[in-house]
């Protein structure tokens, strides 16, 4: 990013990643103006902001990326100097039930940031200082056998409609480089996971089920395969691909915590039983694990995913430092305190 401009447009601010990334940014970066566009829709929340609107550095805007004219109006009011772009439809469920939301906000949103930001920069004569980095997923890369882990150089394989529309943005990113000579990065993290994460995914899920007494509904034979990463972790990472990452790069974020979605599952049911003895008692369970039920598997889910590192841990030297254990229980304390609040 160009030294004599600090106002960085950061997109999606308002849902899980976006919000822990603009919170740790502010407090690590007090030489930036942040401008949050996100179009607030159910997985976006302005409380998961609520530190970030103390700073007076802050600015938040409501709108889509899929409106030209609103991304065109930002480009107007701010003089943006670079972009991280974190939104995104991201549920595959959802994706799978209606591909057309996630073509307009993941394919065409970024088109309009990627020509606005273009157009923008060619006239000011900074296109190649001003850096977009685009927010992606190791779900792009598809589902792996046994052994082995995605790199930079693993060839795109999306299985389902939200990964396909992943893979489709990265590539018209990675043409706006090869093309125009956009300084562009891009970054693909395996599954994360933390405080402000929306109740509809697996670990709030589990939380939210178990404590309302509900079966934990678990897809096919639980034995699906994730790398897990902290939000904080994955949050210093993009910090260090912004700033640090060779224009034209990829760069893969893992948490180096392959776990089965069943191990989660009884883990994170284990650290209820420790913390919520008397609602398990109220509820007459040995344990929240007798509210595990299996529900038929998914159409395209894959099998495993893992993340190899070793690009940003050699290149940018960066390393995931929060062990699964640490984050899983800082992650059950946070909405255990969140539904509580809400109870009261």
């Amino acid at each position: 990013m160009s030294r004599d401009n600090r106002t960085l447009l950061i997109t999606g601010g308002a849902g899980f990643i976006g919000s822990n990334f603009i919170t740790y940014f502010l407090k690590a970066h007090d030489d930036y103006e942040i401008v949050n566009l996100d179009k607030l829709t159910y997985a976006g929340s302005l409380e998961n902001l609520r530190e970030a609107e103390t700073f007076a550095n802050y600015h938040f805007i409501e709108g889509d990326i899929a409106d030209e004219a609103v991304v065109e109006q930002v480009f107007t009011d701010y003089d943006i100097g670079g972009i991280i772009h974190f939104a995104a439809e991201s549920h595959v469920d959802k994706s799978i039930a209606d591909t057309k939301p996630f073509i307009t906000t993941n394919v065409v949103g970024t088109v309009n940031l990627l020509q606005t930001a273009k157009r923008d920069w060619e006239e000011k004569g900074v296109l190649s200082e001003r850096r977009f980095h685009h927010i992606s997923t190791d779900e792009v890369y598809g589902s792996l056998e046994e052994d082995g882990a995605f790199t930079e150089e693993t060839p795109y394989d999306p299985r389902n409609p939200y990964s396909a529309s992943k893979a489709s943005a990265n590539m018209l990113v990675n043409s706006y480089h090869n093309t125009y000579g956009m300084n562009v990065v891009i970054s693909s993290s395996s599954n994360n996971y933390g405080p402000r994460q929306h109740d509809e995914k697996l670990i709030p899920t589990i939380i939210r089920k178990a404590l309302a007494g509900e079966s934990i509904p678990i897809y096919g034979d639980g034995q699906n395969i994730r790398d897990w990463l902290y939000v904080t972790d994955h949050c210093k990472a993009l910090d260090k691909v912004f700033h640090e990452g060779k224009e034209g790069d990829t760069y893969n974020i893992g948490g180096r915590n392959e776990r089965t979605n069943m191990e989660m599952t009884n883990r994170i049911c284990e650290l209820l039983d420790e913390h919520q003895q008397e609602r398990k008692q109220e509820l007459a369970l040995s344990s929240f694990k007798d509210l595990i039920t299996f529900v038929e598997d998914r159409p395209g889910h894959d099998r495993r995913y893992a993340v190899d590192d070793t690009k940003i841990s050699q290149t940018l030297g960066w390393k995931p430092v929060v062990e699964l254990e640490q984050g899983l229980a800082e992650t059950v304390a946070w909405y255990m305190d969140k539904w509580r609040k809400q109870a009261q």
